[in-house]
């Protein structure tokens, strides 16, 4: 496979890319840093900058077989504007632009979150952000008192439901998509979902014995990306290690 990937340079991306580049397939990464190994050839994208957005398109080495969107920013004091920007307007702004680079049958995996598995209860200010300019942001956010929490929340809820969205019209295009919806990963940016979501990550993560891997994720992403997976589509892939299990468990009280 040719592959394209946002945010391979750190965490589950740089899981990826190893795979991928272990496993023959060629990878080009769009990132912001400068991935330390596992990629053919680096193209500096800043997700958060529509000027940085359209030249990275213009440098993409089309065609590709798979496009990963999987660069985000975690929840963090004073980005609930730029995690927006980054984690949903970037990636569909990167995503819209790549379609006409994508061979026929191409996969396209977004990494969501199992934080945006609320989107139904949500659906009214998700279809809102969907709907929104990016240059009115800074009021929406304001308007509706969005604070960094929120905002990645929001951010992954909207990629779950454009995903779902857009499934129809990109197969007949004769492409597919999918997300993937992490929980509690080892990776650099663990603490900074510590600090957003208090006691509810580690006792969580107690009562599935532990926080995912990396190479976890990995696997599933790669699954998604490659031809094995062709009939799914249009699907949002938890992988949290039996956490909504346990809390669904307890919510209909089936123990």
């Amino acid at each position: 496979m040719r592959v394209a990937l946002t945010g391979g340079a750190t965490g589950i991306g740089s899981e990826v890319a190893s795979r991928l580049s272990k496993a023959g397939h060629t990878v080009h990464a769009f990132d912001i840093n400068e991935p330390a190994s596992g990629v053919d050839l680096w193209i500096k994208t800043d997700l958060s900058d529509q000027v940085s957005i359209r030249e990275a398109l213009d440098a993409a080495q089309a065609p590709y077989d798979a496009l990963i969107n999987n660069a985000g920013l975690p929840p963090r004091a004073g980005l609930a504007e730029k995690v927006l920007q980054v984690n949903f307007f970037g990636l569909r702004t990167f995503l819209t632009g790549m379609l006409d680079k994508l061979s026929d049958g191409a996969s396209i995996v977004n990494t969501a979150s199992r934080a945006g598995g609320q989107w139904k209860e949500n659906l009214d200010e998700v279809k809102s952000l969907l709907s929104l300019d990016q240059a009115m942001l800074a009021e929406f956010i304001s308007a509706r008192n969005i604070d960094p929490t929120r905002a990645y929340n929001l951010s992954k809820e909207a990629i779950i439901v454009m995903t779902m969205a857009q499934t129809e019209q990109l197969l007949a295009r004769g492409l597919r998509i999918n997300s993937v919806s992490p929980a509690a990963v080892s990776t650099g940016i663990l603490q900074d979902f510590h600090k957003a979501f208090g006691e509810r990550v580690a006792k969580n993560v107690a009562r599935v014995g532990r926080a995912g891997e990396p190479d976890e994720i990995a696997d599933v992403i790669i699954f998604l990306a490659s031809d094995q997976s062709r009939w799914v589509k249009g699907q949002d892939i938890i992988v949290d290690g039996g956490m909504s299990a346990v809390i669904m468990s307890d919510a209909l009280d089936l123990k």
